[in-house]
């Protein structure tokens, strides 16, 4: 059960570092989500998303071997991608590369949901330990 966590957050952070190659310019961009990126200022904004998701991804794979972070790790992963598939319920719709991502988004947010139940189920059993019934 102790390895469940962290197995969960490298995962999600697996799938949170594939974007990052974004930032490599609007050709990959256009690859990754089936986009035309013509505007500089879109391109400017999707390659700093891609930076973001690198930082998401790099505090995903720390906290899976800093027990003490993971608790944020699960929040801040399942806040991402709750927000990106609410925002895509939202949509009219998209092309088949985003509905791609829609689908990592499912599993990410399932792998972080029994990564949060086995965290606290660590966490219930640690504090039993710690205090003896009386």
């Amino acid at each position: 059960m102790r390895f469940v966590v962290p197995a969960v957050l490298i995962l999600v952070a697996v799938i949170h570092a594939l974007p990052v190659l974004g930032m490599l310019g609007a050709a990959k961009l256009s690859q990754l989500y089936g986009i035309t990126v013509q505007d500089p200022n879109l391109e400017l904004l999707l390659r700093h998303r891609a930076v973001l998701f690198g930082l998401l991804a790099a505090l995903l794979a720390y906290a899976a071997i800093r027990p003490e972070l993971q608790r944020l790790a699960l929040v801040i992963g399942s806040v991402s991608v709750a927000s990106f598939l609410v925002l895509a319920q939202l949509s009219s719709s998209y092309n088949d590369a985003l509905a791609t991502v829609v689908r990592a988004d499912w599993l990410a947010l399932a792998l972080l949901l029994i990564a949060a139940v086995a965290h606290a189920a660590t966490a219930t059993a640690a504090l039993s330990v710690e205090r003896p019934v009386r």
